[in-house]
């Protein structure tokens, strides 16, 4: 399910953030997803359909754990990095832009869902949006659905840096469904834009086949180059 949180993985986050700030042998959070496809893509909506939908009560605490979940990435004493090695939707994206650094797959995509399906983003993307995007990309990310591509979003500054995880006969391939080779056509920004026409069928047919097995070496080598960053400033 596209690594959606259910109520107990929530729980298992508030206590991993919890102890990582606690623990002193800990220099930073790193907080990614398994798998090439997700990092996060909001809550899990069969839990809420099958257990919530009837008991609003429940429901209310049930957003207090995941408000919670939140301020435990926030009030987190080590920096907190966002390693994203795939889609971060909706409250996986609310839960990414808590973080302090993010690092992205190519192929991952930002955005929210909510106001598609008869929700509100406001677990934290009214919130968050604001600080990373202009005002105006904030609003319409927000309510519009839709998905940006990792590109677009190392443009307008949401994170921190895209590295490619499609490595084909030995060389790394850049995600062939996104504009990358150019910036500007006929006057438009087109960097980090999906392709469109014959050229992005031929695209979504190649990372089809290629996505499952995405090679993450080049994510984790920036990963520990900030990690030992950190690990070599002063201490907090």
């Amino acid at each position: 399910q596209y690594k959606s949180y259910t109520t107990e993985m929530v729980k298992g986050v508030i206590a991993g953030f919890e102890n990582a700030s606690l623990d002193r042998s800990v220099v930073a959070a790193v907080f990614t997803g398994t798998g090439p496809f997700a990092f996060c893509t909001g809550g899990n909506t069969k839990e809420y359909s099958e257990y919530y939908s009837l008991r609003s009560d429940e429901y209310g605490q049930y957003m207090e754990l995941f408000n919670h979940m939140v301020d435990s990435i926030l009030a987190c004493k080590k920096p907190v990095i966002c390693r994203v090695n795939g889609m971060r939707v909706a409250g996986g994206q609310e839960i990414g832009m808590a973080c302090d650094l993010a690092v992205s797959s190519d192929l991952a995509i930002f955005g929210q869902a909510g106001p598609k399906h008869g929700s509100a983003p406001v677990g934290g993307a009214s919130d968050f949006l604001p600080w990373y995007l202009s005002i105006e990309d904030a609003m319409w990310n927000c309510i519009s659905c839709e998905m940006w591509s990792a590109y677009k979003m190392k443009a307008k500054n949401l994170i921190s840096k895209v590295v490619p995880v499609l490595k084909v006969d030995g060389k790394w391939v850049r995600n062939p469904m996104i504009v990358t080779e150019d910036y500007v056509k006929d006057g438009e920004i087109v960097y980090g834009e999906y392709k469109t026409g014959d050229a992005a069928k031929e695209a979504r047919a190649f990372v089809k086949e290629h996505q499952p097995n995405a090679d993450f070496e080049l994510l984790d080598k920036e990963v520990d180059r900030i990690t030992w960053t950190f690990a070599n400033l002063f201490p907090g």
